[in-house]
């Protein structure tokens, strides 16, 4: 997959994406990422990408012209699927992300100040948003989507296993996971997890996963069993 990323600070991503599974990813590559700065595409003297709102109000906004020429220097004669990182998108959830892992070919554009033109969503796809909050720019939630949806990838992470008991993947939180010692300062792994019986140890985690839900995130369980949403074309 060749993910691009059009941004005001290119220099954000770089220690992200050069690090752990997505460097990995990159080296064998599984997965290009590239990014490109806006403001190389401004056509005005300064190199000016935003402006005051017409109408008044705090703040400033992105100006249209420098992204619809980066969008298209970027996209060229290809088609990608184009996503705007703001806080007024739909939320990211796990299964938009693998439904996403599944293009070619993604171009993300990080919104920054106030927001930008509304007339840049002419050539914008989708819009998504990581969570109910407001950051100072969309470069954060880029690195986020980026991570997320890149597990989805085959050959990503060790194993296509790794995926399938992850919290939100099935509707409920993940189960709780142990690892050597089995004590350790008075603390032991449930004896259930030790024995080997595997029929048990999955009724176990399920009631696990059912009880962490039921505790931390109560409103996901309403949302258990149901179908994931229909893709986005």
């Amino acid at each position: 997959m060749r993910i691009d990323i059009l941004t005001l600070f290119p220099e954000m991503f770089e220690s992200v994406f050069s690090a752990s599974i997505l460097g990995r990813a990159q080296n064998s590559s599984i997965l290009s990422i590239q990014t490109h700065d806006i403001r190389a595409y401004a056509d005005n003297k300064h190199k000016k990408t935003d402006d005051y709102p017409f109408g008044g109000g705090a703040g400033l906004v992105m100006m249209a012209q420098p992204i619809f020429d980066c969008m298209a220097a970027v996209c060229g004669d290809e088609t990608p699927h184009r996503i705007l990182l703001t806080p007024r998108g739909k939320l990211l959830t796990s299964e938009r992300a693998k439904q996403l892992a599944a293009h070619d070919r993604l171009v993300l554009l990080c919104g920054h100040y106030e927001g930008v033109d509304e007339r840049v969503n002419t050539i914008i796809d989708e819009e998504l948003s990581i969570g109910d909050y407001v950051l100072t720019g969309g470069e954060l939630p880029a690195m986020v989507l980026v991570d997320c949806l890149s597990r989805f990838i085959p050959g990503v992470l060790g194993s296509d296993d790794s995926t399938a008991e992850e919290s939100h993947t099935n509707g409920l939180l993940e189960y709780p996971q142990y690892t050597r010692p089995a004590s350790f300062r008075g603390l032991d792994v449930p004896e259930i997890l030790l024995n080997g019986h595997h029929a048990n140890i999955k009724k176990w985690r399920e009631r696990q996963a059912m009880e962490k839900t039921r505790k931390m995130r109560p409103c996901l369980l309403g949302t258990f069993g149901k179908n994931p949403e229909k893709p986005q074309k």
